[in-house]
């Protein structure tokens, strides 16, 4: 079967709907562009695999596969989009639309429009003649719980030697990151009339403490845990969101405060959540069965690379740009896992992510066709 051009696959790519979101009136399947892009990867003949990922909403991951062999080349991207605000679109943002050298739509950045760059990679090599194999990944989920990634590493179905995960990086190599996590901690006191104070037992009182705390610690954080690899070297803790109590006239019986760190890769998550806790626990003993703390979501790890691989070597040759890292987050501490030299590396800018009439420049598409045509033919050709 004839491939479909460039911006034929791009168009249908956007066309299929596939947002992630906590709230279940927005979540959706991505179930169309799964099978979209296993039917296209199918007349190529790579090997589909199609994998429902537990504790999602109809969610899938696809695994394509192509030759035999040990190590080879695994190209992996997420499937999902974020949610859009219709209000904010000046066009459809599902269909399409080509204007001032550029394709607008959901995803066409961050970064189902990735896998368009794929299939227009491989229609001009000679797939049939390889010595390592080439594997394709679209996930599942990864704009919230990056379920789909998560999933794909605890099966341990590929041993790649190097892969590659196309988010926006304006073909920049990256290779660290921070991690992020999120906290509630809460507080439960005891509510009474303002005017005895000593009947009840003020939570607000106790945050405040709790509160001065995860400061003392933000600053030992911040001095411990730096790299200055990174535009924002340091490790950093962000309280975000608190609310307690339901009137001045009352003894707050209950408050509740949000907050994120964002850690350097030097930082496990063991090791960051052992601190939260460490200096929570004189609190706690000083007021017992009052204070707790849980996980908003799951966490993701900090990524870190080996540094002096094949991998960043021939992404330096093959880019032109130096590693650099990023501030955000990705699937990368999830896919390393299997036991691969791993790279953020693809077209776009994370500055187009998450925004209305999101966009990539069409300036992208030739340097990103020969950048994986290059690694193709080098890993998986030996040429």
């Amino acid at each position: 079967m004839k491939m479909p051009a460039f911006i034929e696959s791009y168009s249908r790519i956007i066309a299929a709907p596939s947002i992630s979101a906590f709230d279940p009136a927005m979540d959706q399947s991505n179930r169309q562009i799964i099978d979209l892009l296993g039917n296209w990867l199918g007349d190529l003949s790579f090997n589909i695999s199609i994998q429902a990922v537990p504790g999602t909403r109809n969610k899938f991951n696809m695994l394509a596969r192509l030759g035999t062999g040990a190590g080879g080349l695994l190209l992996a991207g997420h499937s999902d989009t974020v949610p859009f605000d219709e209000g904010r679109w000046q066009s459809d943002p599902f269909t399409l639309k080509e204007k001032d050298n550029r394709l607008y739509g959901l995803g066409t950045c961050d970064m189902k429009g990735f896998f368009a760059f794929i299939l227009e990679a491989l229609k001009t090599l000679p797939l049939n003649k390889l010595q390592k194999p080439l594997y394709i990944l679209a996930t599942a989920d990864e704009e919230t719980s990056m379920a789909g990634a998560r999933f794909f590493a605890q099966q341990q179905l590929i041993k790649p030697e190097m892969a590659i995960i196309g988010e926006p990086t304006e073909l920049k190599p990256i290779y660290k990151h921070k991690g992020h996590m999120a906290h509630t901690l809460s507080v439960q006191g005891q509510a009474g009339h303002s005017s005895d104070p000593d009947k009840g037992v003020n939570a607000i009182e106790i945050m405040v403490q709790a509160i001065g705390e995860l400061l003392k610690l933000k600053q030992t954080l911040v001095s411990q845990y730096r790299d200055e690899d990174f535009s924002v070297p340091q490790t950093t803790m962000n309280l975000g969101h608190i609310h307690g109590g339901d009137g001045e006239n009352r003894i707050c019986g209950h408050c509740h405060l949000n907050f994120d760190l964002r850690a350097v890769p030097d930082l496990s998550d063991e090791e960051a959540i052992a601190r939260i806790d460490a200096v929570l626990q004189p609190l706690k003993q000083a007021y017992p069965n009052r204070i707790s703390r849980q996980a908003m979501y799951d966490t993701v790890p900090a990524f870190g690379s080996r540094q002096q691989t094949a991998l960043l070597e021939l992404a330096q040759q093959f880019t032109g740009f130096n590693p650099t890292s990023a501030n955000y987050c990705t699937e990368a501490p999830f896919i390393s896992e299997l036991g691969c030299d791993t790279l953020v590396l693809g077209p776009g800018s994370i500055d187009q992510a998450h925004q209305p009439d999101e966009y990539i420049a069409l300036d992208y598409v030739e340097p990103t066709v020969s950048l994986l045509r290059n690694l193709i033919t080098k890993v998986c050709l030996n040429q």
